[in-house]
């Protein structure tokens, strides 16, 4: 009893105490380059799946660490390269450039690999929609796999000292949408049809490293869209865009993309960033006036306000109690109850109805260990402890504020 009062205290501390949780942010690190140099373990494995053609494939990422770095646990933003799904590599320039660049700052950062491609029906019609879907659904697999690389990492080895409260996600142009998928794109029913989502391994995937969360601190969409900005919902993570008004590749406000393959409409950062602000999350756009797609990746100048941008979006995140694993709360909409809580054997759940319509629940042990799922289809919903030992717990909806489950 005395050692499950103590988890809960600490937990409690952590919910309500910043210094408890947050990122030391002093003597300018994560604000000016600190670091003169960057350290870069290359073709770290994070995960394997198939290609949209059956064969294996190993998933690769480059990591970047700020050189001579002593901190033990340290914020970490993944990012994903451009190329329409179709083409590019975790060594494009820009991926090399802006993972440099924050890790000079004092981020661990990662450029991913993930699989590309698609049928092709000849040179003038390349690719339909379907399979450019699937091709980002399996991006966002990917994606989430390496974020539960990671928080695995931290979990156990703790070989690049990653603090698992404190991982954000980006990416350009279909790294992008993959981000922005990453972020928000939680239920299977967010997903048409035609995409054969179960086929693809549902929502998270089956890329690598399961058992641990895919949440993620926060979301950073260079030139991205989505296919409904109602993938956003509230308590979500806060999101950071960058994208030009004459982008003709994926529109800034909402439009079809594609030229030869049919169209696909969807919605740009002038769209998601309103979606996100309505409800309260808080998020930064940074609208490139007259700049076409991706400016960043071959203009300095675009490429030094893409960089503020995302430095200064992040920052303040970092003094702040961390990500959506740490109970980050939301007073819209009604809310669940669980009892008795502390509870020895079971806590009984109370959810609102609508909640009956939404994805898998998760509980998270303290590492942020998926520990059991739970269906909120089902007509007596409740936690039963099993084999979970003494301690705090964290209850995850998609799209909700966590409840605290304590077993004594």
């Amino acid at each position: 009893m005395k050692t499950t009062l103590l988890l809960l205290a600490l937990w409690l501390l952590a919910a309500v105490g910043p210094a408890a949780a947050q990122i030391d942010t002093t003597r300018a690190r994560y604000y000016q380059p600190v670091f003169a140099g960057v350290d870069v373990a290359s073709n770290v494995a994070y995960g394997a799946a198939p290609t949209y053609t059956g064969a294996a494939q190993s998933l690769l990422m480059d990591i970047y660490q700020p050189a001579g770095d002593t901190v033990k646990r340290r914020p970490l933003i993944i990012f994903a390269h451009q190329g329409g799904f179709f083409i590019g590599s975790k060594t494009d320039p820009y991926m090399v450039a802006i993972c440099t660049r924050l890790a000079r700052l004092g981020y661990v950062t990662a450029s991913i690999e993930y699989r590309l491609g698609f049928p092709v029906t000849g040179l003038l019609a390349p690719a339909d929609t379907v399979g450019v879907a699937q091709a980002a659904v399996r991006g966002m697999q990917d994606m989430k796999a390496a974020v539960r690389f990671f928080r695995k990492d931290a979990a156990t080895t703790k070989t690049y000292r990653v603090h698992a409260d404190y991982i954000a996600v980006g990416g350009s142009s279909a790294g992008a949408f993959m981000a922005l998928e990453t972020g928000y794109l939680d239920k299977a029913s967010e997903v048409p049809a035609y995409v054969g989502l179960a086929a693809l391994g549902g929502v998270d995937g089956q890329s690598g490293n399961p058992g641990y969360s895919a949440a993620v601190l926060a979301v950073l969409n260079l030139s991205g869209a989505t296919e409904n900005p109602s993938l956003i919902e509230a308590g979500n993570a806060p999101l950071c865009s960058v994208h030009g008004t004459a982008d003709r590749t994926v529109p800034y406000l909402q439009g079809k993309i594609g030229s030869v393959l049919p169209p696909k409409y969807v919605y740009g950062s002038g769209r998601l960033n309103p979606r996100a602000a309505s409800l309260g999350i808080p998020n930064t756009l940074r609208t490139l006036k007259g700049a076409p797609h991706i400016p960043f990746e071959t203009n300095a100048a675009y490429a030094d306000t893409a960089f503020w941008t995302m430095r200064d979006f992040l920052r303040p995140l970092l003094r702040q109690t961390g990500t959506v694993l740490a109970a980050r709360a939301t007073t819209q909409g009604p809310q669940a109850q669980a009892y008795p809580n502390p509870a020895t054997d079971a806590v009984q759940l109370s959810i609102p109805a609508a909640w009956r319509q939404l994805g898998e629940a998760q509980l998270l042990d303290m590492t942020g260990r998926v520990v059991r799922r739970l269906d909120p289809h089902t007509a007596d919903l409740r936690v039963a402890r099993g084999a979970l030992t003494a301690g705090v717990y964290s209850l995850r909806f998609p799209g909700q504020a966590p409840l605290r489950i304590v077993f004594e």
